[in-house]
């Protein structure tokens, strides 16, 4: 079973994720952008919270790029916040570390500044993002 839920404060909207994101559950995640990212507020952080993620296919890491790519050119950041093991070796290996902003948690996220695309944000631990620890 796959749920979004989401939070807003005055920094920004948090979508936090619980189960598997694939081709099935995608729509979700979908319907909850368009209902909180569309009309009058424009401003603050996006965050998606990866805590409770327990998979991500294909179609689930398209949805996050396409959300990258909407928010990017209306000068929007997405930051994702405890991205797990799986999702992060399979972002060192695509080189998607360096299009995603990455946050150890949404406290961090929240407090990104702005142009931190594609670099490990402040607060974040350096060491986990380098690629020889997970060369295996």
């Amino acid at each position: 079973m796959f749920t979004v839920d989401v939070r807003r404060d005055t920094r920004g909207v948090v979508f936090a994720l619980h189960g598997d994101l694939d081709f099935h559950s995608v729509v979700q995640l979908y319907e909850a952008e368009e209902s909180e990212l569309t009309g009058e507020q424009e401003a603050g952080a996006v965050v998606v919270d990866c805590a409770r993620l327990t998979y991500c296919d294909s179609t689930g890491i398209s949805a996050l790029l396409k959300l990258h790519n909407q928010l990017s050119a209306r000068g929007r950041v997405l930051c994702l916040a405890a991205v797990p093991a799986f999702l992060d070796r399979l972002f060192m290996l695509t080189g998607l570390n360096q299009v995603f902003c990455l946050n150890t948690d949404t406290e961090d996220a929240l407090n990104t500044p702005r142009g931190a695309v594609g670099t490990v944000a402040a607060g974040a631990d350096a060491a986990a993002w380098t690629v020889g620890e997970h060369d295996g």
